[in-house]
């Protein structure tokens, strides 16, 4: 082999390498540029997940539209204060109505971001939902019925199991599609209330009928109380046999029992809460007007308002980017204490309330 040969191969072999360092060069440019484009498409996701996320994080105004007794467009038949039942069914309907059209819709049964990332406003859905099965069973039951014997309506014996179907079906069918079928059924409950020709659709305002649907909201509220209050962790003595000599129950449990909520539900348990008396202030102005001569008689219409401003406390915006849970005494706040109180506080309204409708 001679020089000319080595200087050739030499040459050829540093050429191959250059070319082979220019190609990989190119190789990476062009791969840095989908994998800028890429990243930038992750992130544009991220952004508007995140502006959708708080957009529908958004809780509906408390603002009460039966302070001046409008008609909205969730009520077909025009609403009529002065004939009894409307104000608290046209109630029931808006309410109901708002699970659905709210911003973002129904999130409870979201299968896809950012409705499926959130789980403040489904606990705030479902403390409303309860609320609106509660009701539309005492309207099936007692509101609409005058006497135990009576036949049911034959719009709420399909409005009120509509709401109790499962709240995170997403398909076949889907729950925002079966609560429409109960608002429907309420919308033609309603316009058969308002129209004098139809005699057939009745609301009874006696004091035995309101004072069912308080028992429910009385429970409600009592389960709630406690639940935010053992957001601190509790130390409790049982007291489920307390009050009576001979009371059984089915399992032995101990005399003393420790009570807290886990850290990651607290907030589940706080906005359920704020869903509840939202719903119940929209439930109990309508009562109110409805109930009206009821309450005047008992002389109950301020022990009616006082629950009112008790629960309207509950609705303040919470300015905290996240549910403090400080503990009763300590530096940092406890939002579920504070819920806790004025919750404690309208429930013990509602038992005088109770007791008062009951006394003759």
């Amino acid at each position: 082999m001679n020089l000319t040969t080595v200087k050739g191969w030499v040459s050829g072999l540093f050429k191959r390498t250059s070319d082979g360092y220019a190609d990989l060069r190119e190789d990476v440019a062009g791969g840095s540029v989908w994998l800028r484009v890429v990243l930038g498409i992750v992130v544009l996701y991220i952004i508007i997940i995140a502006i959708l996320g708080f957009y529908f994080s958004n809780e509906p105004d408390v603002q009460l539209w039966q302070d001046n007794f409008q008609s909205t467009d969730a009520v077909e038949a025009p609403i009529s204060p002065e004939i009894t039942g409307s104000v608290t069914t046209a109630s029931l309907i808006v309410v109901a109505d708002t699970l659905l059209s709210k911003s973002g819709g129904y999130l409870s049964n979201d299968v896809l971001p950012p409705g499926l990332l959130l789980d403040n406003i489904p606990n705030w859905e479902y403390g409303v939902l309860v609320q609106v099965r509660d009701l539309s069973k005492a309207f099936r039951e007692v509101f609409s019925r005058s006497q135990s014997q009576s036949t049911e309506d034959k719009d709420l014996v399909i409005a009120e199991p509509r709401f109790n179907f499962d709240s995170e079906s997403w398909l076949l069918p889907s729950t925002e599609s079966v609560y429409r079928e109960g608002i429907e059924k309420l919308n033609s409950y309603h316009s058969r209330l308002v129209d004098p020709s139809q005699p057939t659709a009745q609301f009874y305002a006696r004091t035995d009928n309101l004072e069912f649907w308080l028992s429910s909201v009385e429970k409600r509220m009592g389960s709630l109380s406690q639940r935010l209050s053992a957001s601190v962790g509790q130390r409790r003595l049982n007291t489920d046999l307390a009050g009576e000599a001979d009371a059984a129950q089915s399992t032995p449990v101990a005399k003393e029992v420790d009570i807290k909520t886990p850290w990651l539900e607290i907030d589940d348990v706080f906005y359920e809460a704020r869903g509840t008396t939202w719903a119940l202030i929209h439930f109990l102005k309508a009562i109110e007007k409805d109930f009206s001569d009821v309450l005047i008689k008992k002389n109950a219409v301020v022990s009616l308002q006082q629950i009112i401003r008790e629960l309207e406390a509950t609705q303040v915006t919470v300015y905290s980017p996240m549910v403090l849970n400080g503990s009763g005494f300590g530096v940092l706040a406890n939002h579920s204490l504070v819920m806790a109180s004025y919750i404690s506080r309208a429930h013990a309204a509602i038992i005088d309330l109770r007791e008062l409708l009951t006394q003759g």
